[in-house]
């Protein structure tokens, strides 16, 4: 961490959140049909639920298989309660999708129900893991504003977006589970970190101040609206999802014993008090390459290579239903 301590505007308490309608007018379940996790029994304990929690209150489901299938669901909705049935990568696909439409906002308040492997947002707005008990929330819990962290390309991220030796592992990792099943991703995270050699040469702004510039080449650069990825790791300790602020964390350990000192403090949360880690806030953070291109990972999701990118926070940019 810099010896200033993180940077950038102060966070903000937050608001408590507004209570959501007692009454709900029927409900919008919606699951991705080809999601491992939606495992019907499961499915059908959260839909019982809802229908409990609701009163009897109608509720539908719509099994998605395709992002047409996944736009209609979710901007037909007829001022019924939408409720999302998935982990990080359906949470993303969902609100890209009413973002790219102009509707974050305008589909009203979103229950959560997760079923991923990693939950991440989930965890960080400190939802039920169980999904009977994340359904009875879903429809009585608080109304809660967040953020959407938006890329100059306009996609999304909802939790964390990541560049450097990360990005590089599930990339890698993606060529090659077909071969190696479930051993593709440690194994690509040693290509990748054979194949950054002394790391990456990025120069890291924030609000126009340098966190990082190439003559210092960087591990791993962390931008988070939630704080953890992998299902609960805190790559960025302490981000809050409600406070329009980015929280961004940038790693130097790029030498063999730095990058294993890096991986046991993150399990723990404490690689920023690292010295070769620094920290910031704000809410417009540009990532600039000055060798070979980069990949990012946003929850979950790798984009192709770049060499720039610019992210700007949009606060309040859509509600979620949050425990009271």
């Amino acid at each position: 961490m810099d010896a200033a301590g993180p940077s950038g505007p102060p966070r903000p308490a937050g608001p408590a959140g507004e209570p959501a309608r007692p009454e709900v007018e029927g409900v919008v379940a919606v699951v991705n049909a080809g999601a491992g996790s939606a495992q019907p029994r499961t499915v059908a304990a959260v839909l019982d639920e809802l229908r409990r929690a609701g009163g009897g209150t109608p509720v539908e489901l719509r099994r998605t298989a395709t992002l047409d299938d996944l736009r209609r669901a979710l901007l037909e909705h007829d001022g019924r309660r939408v409720v999302l049935m998935g982990g990080d990568g359906s949470l993303h696909a969902a609100l890209q999708v009413l973002h790219s439409a102009g509707a974050a906002r305008d589909v009203g308040p979103l229950g959560i129900v997760p079923l991923g492997t990693g939950n991440d947002l989930a965890r960080s707005l400190r939802l039920p893991l169980d999904p009977v008990r994340a359904a009875r929330t879903a429809l009585g819990g608080c109304v809660r504003d967040l953020e959407l962290l938006v890329d100059s390309r306009d996609r999304i991220t909802v939790n964390t977006v990541h560049a450097g030796i990360g990005a590089a592992a599930t990339a890698r990792a993606e060529r090659l589970k077909r071969l190696l099943g479930p051993a593709a991703y440690p194994v690509g995270a040693l290509w990748a970190g054979v194949g950054i050699g002394r790391g990456y040469r990025l120069r890291v702004q924030v609000d126009g101040r340098e966190v990082a510039d190439p003559s210092d080449p960087v591990l791993l650069v962390g931008i988070g609206i939630g704080g953890t990825i992998g299902g609960g790791a805190p790559l960025v300790p302490g981000a809050d999802p409600h406070d329009g602020v980015a929280d961004v964390v940038v790693s130097t350990s790029t030498g063999p014993l730095a990058r294993v000192g890096f991986a046991a403090g993150l399990r723990q949360g404490v690689h920023v008090e690292r010295q070769d880690v620094r920290t910031a806030r704000g809410t417009v953070v540009e990532i600039t390459s000055a060798g070979g291109p980069f990949r990012l990972n946003a929850d979950g999701e790798v984009s192709g290579e770049q060499v720039r990118e610019r992210f700007e926070m949009r606060a309040d940019a859509w509600r979620a239903v949050c425990p009271g």
